[in-house]
Parts: structure tokens; C-alpha cells; sequence
């Protein structure tokens, strides 16, 4: 009998994903999918019985989350999701509005020809699941697809500045496709961005991704405006770009 040669396939491998991040990742796509709803208190026993994990686990995930804006304190009572105010959805929309435009506007004049194609890659992918009708399938795969324009459009503080606000973009964005038949239109709007895009057309993509920020916008806070028994304001979306090189 021949010895086998020694390799590395007796190494014992870790898992790659740590408990913690397993708990924070189940809670967050627990408040993505709406199974706890804003203003739903999420008391550490009751997570702990569900989750099978220890209060020192979840506690963790807590303060993750509520570093990332989709958990906050209330008073004596504990942590609850976070209730995102009609004024604070408008602020952030209309810094998405000015800063993704930069973003894809950025990537449509400088990204190579690879990462052209792996935004041709991510656009599949997210188209997938448009027609699917999912809603955490899309908000994963939208941000995918950002991904992919945050790394190619070469300026990494505009593309810092949104990652800070991932978490909440991705939430007012579930919010948004959750509302029937919003993520048939979502796939027009991204597809006029995708076209711009592929055609080297700076101010074409820089205005469809305002168009698309502006139409989302509308769903979301005419959402949160009759949640709150008030009347909701357009946002204020970036001047046109003109005479782009």
C-alpha cells in the first residue's frame, strides 16, 4: 500500500462566519423582511429563546444594529426598531439622490472594461430577481449592484458616506418594493440607468439615477406621511448636470 503524500486536507477548518455575525445577519433580515416592525420592542429573553443563542450574543447584535440606525433606545423600556421619521427618510433620500448620481455619473466616465462587465454580471443578477417580486432577494442584490458602482466610480469618501447609511437605504428600500407592483417599475428605471451606463453617456445615467431616486422616494415617504397622518413633500433632487466632458 503507497502512503498517500501529506496535504493540507487534514486542516481543521473554521467556520468563516462567527456566531455573532450569524445573530446580527438573522436579526437584521428579521427587520428587512418586516417580521419585527418599527416600534416593535425586541426584548433579549424573548430573542434568546428564539435565536438559541446567549443574552451576551444578542446584546452584541443589538448595538451593531443600533449603531447602523435600524435599532434605537426607548427610554426605560429597551431597545426597539428603529422608527424612521418622515423627515429623517427625506434627508436620506435626498442624499442618496446627489451622492448615487455622482456615484454612477463617476463609474460611467472611469470604469474599466472589467468593471463594465461585472456590472453587467450584477445587472443579471438583480434583474432575476425584479421579475421574481422577492423583496430581500432585490434589496441584496441592489446592493450588489451598487457595490459594484461604489468601487468603480474611483471616489471612495462619496462611497464611504453611503455604506454609513447601508442599513437604513436598504430598509426605506424594502419598504418600497414591498408596495405592489413598485419593483416592476424599479426594473425600468434601473434599466434607463444600465443603458446610460453601457453607452458611456455621463449625463444620461447621472439623470436616470435621480429619476429613480426621486420615483422611489415618492412610494416611500407618501408611506410614511399616512403612517403618520400628514401630508409628504416632494425631496429636492440635485440640479442636472449639462456639458459633461
Amino acid at each position: 500500500m503507497k502512503r498517500t503524500p501529506m496535504d493540507d486536507s487534514l486542516k481543521v477548518t473554521r467556520p468563516q462566519v462567527t456566531l455573532r455575525e450569524m445573530v446580527l445577519e438573522k436579526l437584521r433580515e428579521a427587520i428587512m423582511n418586516f417580521q419585527f416592525l418599527p416600534g416593535d420592542r425586541l426584548v433579549e429573553r424573548d430573542l434568546c429563546e428564539r435565536l438559541g443563542v446567549s443574552r451576551t450574543s444578542v446584546r452584541e447584535a443589538l448595538r451593531h444594529l443600533q449603531a447602523e440606525g435600524l435599532v434605537e433606545q426607548c427610554g426605560t423600556r429597551g431597545p426597539r426598531v428603529a422608527v424612521i421619521s418622515l423627515q429623517d427618510a427625506r434627508d436620506i433620500y435626498e442624499l442618496r439622490c446627489s451622492l448615487e448620481s455622482l456615484i454612477v455619473q463617476l463609474f460611467t466616465q472611469k470604469a474599466t472594461a472589467v468593471q463594465m462587465a461585472q456590472l453587467d454580471a450584477a445587472w443579471e443578477v438583480l434583474k432575476a430577481h425584479l421579475r421574481s417580486g422577492k423583496t430581500d432577494a432585490i434589496v441584496e442584490a441592489v446592493s450588489t449592484f451598487y457595490g459594484v458602482l461604489y468601487d468603480g466610480s474611483g471616489n471612495r469618501v462619496a462611497g464611504q458616506l453611503l455604506a454609513q447609511l447601508q442599513a437604513r437605504v436598504s430598509y426605506l428600500r424594502a419598504t418600497t418594493v414591498s408596495r405592489s407592483g413598485r419593483y416592476r417599475e424599479s426594473f425600468r428605471e434601473m434599466s434607463r440607468i444600465v443603458e446610460a451606463i453601457r453607452a458611456r453617456d455621463a449625463a444620461a445615467a447621472h439623470q436616470a439615477c435621480v429619476a429613480h431616486i426621486e420615483s422611489a422616494s415618492l412610494v416611500a415617504l407618501e408611506m410614511l406621511a399616512e403612517r403618520d397622518g400628514v401630508s409628504a413633500d416632494p425631496i429636492t433632487p440635485p440640479l442636472p448636470v449639462e456639458n459633461l466632458p
